[in-house]
């Protein structure tokens, strides 16, 4: 067998069966591996082991806004430095049951709001294609750990892109699930109204593995629901007869689209149709204020949920002689940049006398934005766009203008206004406008609320014809 970080979840599960590979020695392959990436920030001394199942014996990496009973679990901040779980999150809990094991905790931005991973409290991660580039965000750890042959699979979270875009930078797969098929039960909250769970693998096939695993209503989770049809493993060799549409909105009319970026969704239009599909132009005339609802609607979440934070219950607590004065020195120190930033975009749009004028029409435009899909799916399949308008961009180089650091999720957003399914898969690679090395483009895929079977049936069979190598970074790059 070649090395075993080679495999799949599917190869690996196949190889165990057939029992050319041991289940240990599988999750041993990942066990002490250097981390130069910075994607872990909690690795245990053994892996955490599940049951069996029909995942036993695949490792998993668990972004940490993931709770795990008793595992360090600081959502990239310091205000969590010394939080230990009294419970396990829903999601791993079906993983660890299944048969799954835990590699650690990894990287991300803090309380997951950050498009690059350069919010973590604990430092930044690099991007596996080249290491003084960004993996992209929230879960940025978890989609290098996958690139950079850390990983079979991962756990992250998508509020607005947090899966799909760092999937696109690194390489892999990532899947954002319909809102509500996956609990949220013991996922740090974001914005609760937008925030759901997904994986990052090595192939369309590996997703729907875990998918399938982690779906499902869950009494802990009142906005759980499942897919009530249940998901299918993708087997589709072609797209006849499926009809896909290209919103000029997020693809030739998107905002900062970069010429390499554009080159490969031509490349990917043109083989749906040598594919058999009928591709047509359509519309999503609201989903370039995507960006300005959420950055309204998600902050003000934020600042709800993170309200919590006050060094009463949980989490640190910075000593002082009264209480409004704990609660400032507590936030202050274990706060970042960013999500304080958050707190007061929320704060204010919440605020009276200005919640209407902001959070308000917010909430009505993001219900124009679904109607916009529900239109456009009544005459196409499924939806083709870029994931981001960029390739991964140098570390360093948008921390000074959160506006450009918003516009990468530019693609991602409305998806996640909607709840609609949405997944990224390597589309190619395009030279970086600055000079730099060939880097990932990712291409995304939507399809209809709890249309993730056939999502993943036209997923799968572009990915089978574009051909990309996940695991070239961690060969060595592309012509490893």
């Amino acid at each position: 067998m070649s090395d075993v970080r080679d495999l799949s979840v599917a190869a690996g599960l196949a190889a165990i069966e057939a029992r050319d590979l041991a289940a240990a020695e599988w999750a041993d392959a990942y066990a002490g591996l250097p981390d130069e990436l910075g994607a872990y920030l909690w690795r245990p001394d053994e892996p955490i082991g599940g049951e069996e199942g029909p995942l036993g014996g695949v490792p998993v990496a668990v972004k940490d806004i993931f709770c795990i009973e008793d595992v360090p679990t600081t959502a990239g901040s310091r205000i969590l430095e010394n939080y230990l779980p009294p419970y396990t999150a829903t999601a791993v809990e079906r993983l660890l049951g299944a048969g799954a094991s835990v590699l650690g905790k990894t990287n991300m931005d803090e309380f997951a709001m950050g498009s690059s991973n350069e919010n973590s409290a604990y430092g930044d991660v690099r991007n596996p294609w080249d290491t003084d580039r960004v993996p992209g965000g929230s879960s940025g750890g978890s989609a290098a750990a996958v690139a950079g042959g850390l990983a079979p699979c991962a756990l992250g979270t998508d509020t607005g892109g947090s899966i799909r875009q760092p999937a696109a930078f690194c390489g892999v797969v990532g899947l954002k699930p319909t809102y509500g098929s996956i609990s949220r039960s013991g996922m740090i909250a974001f914005a609760s109204s937008l925030d759901q769970c997904g994986p990052f693998t090595r192939t369309v096939a590996d997703a729907a593995l875990l998918l399938r695993v982690m779906q499902g209503a869950d009494p802990r989770d009142t906005t759980s629901t499942g897919i009530a049809a249940g998901v299918e493993m993708p087997s589709r060799e072609d797209l006849s007869g499926v009809r896909v549409g290209v919103p000029r909105e997020l693809a030739s009319e998107a905002e900062g689209m970069e010429d390499g970026v554009r080159e490969v969704m031509e490349r990917t239009i043109a083989l749906c149709e040598s594919l058999g599909a009928t591709v047509a132009e359509t519309s999503l005339p609201n989903a370039r204020y995507g960006i300005s609802a959420y950055y309204v609607i998600a902050p003000a979440e934020a600042s709800a949920n993170l309200a919590r934070y006050d060094g009463v219950r949980f989490g640190e607590r910075v000593a002082a002689e009264g209480l409004d004065d704990m609660y400032e020195l507590t936030r202050a120190a274990g706060f970042g940049p960013e999500v304080k930033r958050r707190i007061m975009l929320g704060t204010y749009a919440l605020s009276s006398g200005y919640y209407d004028a902001y959070y308000g029409r917010a909430q009505r435009v993001r219900t124009l934005i679904a109607r916009d899909f529900e239109n456009a799916f009544a005459d196409h399949d499924v939806l083709l766009t870029p994931t981001s308008p960029t390739v991964a961009f140098p570390l360093g180089s948008r921390t000074d203008d959160p506006l450009a650091m918003y516009m990468a999720d530019y693609c991602t957003v409305p998806m996640s206004l909607a709840g609609v399914p949405a997944i990224s898969i390597p589309g190619g690679l395009a030279a970086a406008p600055d000079g730099g090395p060939e880097l990932p483009v990712g291409v995304q895929l939507v399809g209809p609320a709890f249309g993730e079977t056939a999502l993943l049936d036209a997923a799968h069979a572009l990915e089978s014809a574009i051909g990309f190598d996940t695991n070239a970074a961690w060969r060595g790059g592309a012509d490893a």
